[in-house]
C-alpha cells in the first residue's frame, strides 16, 4: 500500500507570502520573514512535500517568483512543486531550474492543452500536478481558473475527466468555499467523483487541525492532504499533527 502524504502549500503574491480565505489574500511576510519565523529544513521532517503557488494577480513576475523559490528550497530535502502563471515551456524550465521537482498547472489546463501535452512529453506525467479550483454554487460544483476569478461553463466531474485525459500525474483539488476557513475539507466531493479518478488526488481547502488531516487521509481515493494555514500548522503544529497521525496508525512517512 502506498504511503499517504502530508503537504504544505505556500501562497505567494508579488514578493510576499499570504494567508488565503476563499481566495482573498492577506499579506503575511516576505521571504526574509518566512526564513526568520519558519525553518522549512526543520519543518520538512513533518512533511512529505511542499507546494509553492504564485497567486500574483497584477503581474506574475516569474523571475522574481523563481528567485524566491530558490531561496525557499535551500536545504529542504523533500519534493517541492511550484506553479502559478506557467504559460510557456520556458516558464516551466525556469521553475525546474530554480529547485522545483514538479510543476503545478491550472489555467493552461483549459486555455492551452497543447502546452500541457508538451510538458508531459518533456518532463513526464510524474512531474505534473493539475490544480483544479472549484466552488459550490446552487448545489453544483463549478470550476474556476485565473486565481479563482473566471468561472468555466463545465461541471467539475466533466472537467476532471478532461484533465485526466491529458495524462498528468496527479490532481490538486481545492475547494474555494472552504479555503482558509479551518472548517475541514469538502469530504463529500470525493464520494461523488472518486469512481472517475484513477490517479492520485491531493485534497485541499479547509484544514484547520490534525483531525481534519486525519479525516482526509481516511478516504481511500485521497492520496495526500494539503494545508496552506500558516498559523495553525507551522511552528510545532505540523510536528504535533504528524505524531498524532502516526500514533493513530495512519500509513504516513516517519522521517525521524
Amino acid at each position: 500500500m502506498l504511503r499517504k502524504r502530508i503537504i504544505f502549500t505556500l501562497i505567494y503574491d508579488s514578493g510576499f507570502f499570504n494567508q488565503s480565505r476563499n481566495f482573498r489574500l492577506q499579506k503575511v511576510g516576505n521571504i526574509k520573514w518566512l526564513e526568520k519565523n519558519y525553518k522549512f529544513n526543520e519543518i520538512a521532517f513533518s512533511l512529505d512535500e511542499l507546494i509553492v503557488l504564485n497567486a500574483s494577480k497584477e503581474n506574475k513576475n516569474m523571475l522574481e517568483f523563481a528567485n524566491n523559490l530558490t531561496k525557499l528550497v535551500h536545504n529542504v530535502f523533500i519534493p517541492v512543486a511550484a506553479g502559478g502563471g506557467i504559460r510557456t515551456l520556458e516558464d516551466a524550465k525556469l521553475l525546474f531550474d530554480s529547485g522545483a521537482d514538479k510543476i503545478v498547472l491550472n489555467t493552461v489546463l483549459f486555455t492551452n492543452t497543447n502546452l500541457v501535452k508538451d510538458l508531459v512529453k518533456l518532463y513526464g506525467s510524474q512531474s505534473i500536478i493539475a490544480s483544479i479550483d472549484y466552488k459550490k454554487i446552487n448545489d453544483k460544483n463549478r470550476v474556476f481558473v485565473k486565481n479563482g476569478t473566471d468561472e468555466l461553463d463545465i461541471d467539475l466531474s466533466e472537467y476532471i475527466n478532461k484533465v485526466i485525459s491529458l495524462e498528468i500525474g496527479e490532481i490538486y483539488l481545492n475547494s474555494i468555499n472552504r479555503d482558509g476557513t479551518g472548517f475541514g475539507y469538502d469530504l463529500d466531493i470525493m464520494e461523488g467523483i472518486s469512481k472517475n479518478i484513477n490517479i492520485p488526488v491531493i485534497i485541499a481547502g479547509g484544514a484547520g487541525n490534525e483531525e481534519h488531516l486525519a479525516q482526509g487521509l481516511k478516504i481511500e481515493t485521497v492520496s495526500a492532504v494539503a494545508t496552506a494555514n500558516l498559523f495553525n500548522f507551522i511552528g510545532d503544529g505540523l510536528t504535533k499533527a504528524k505524531k498524532i497521525l502516526i500514533q493513530s496508525n495512519f500509513n504516513v512517512t516517519q522521517w525521524r
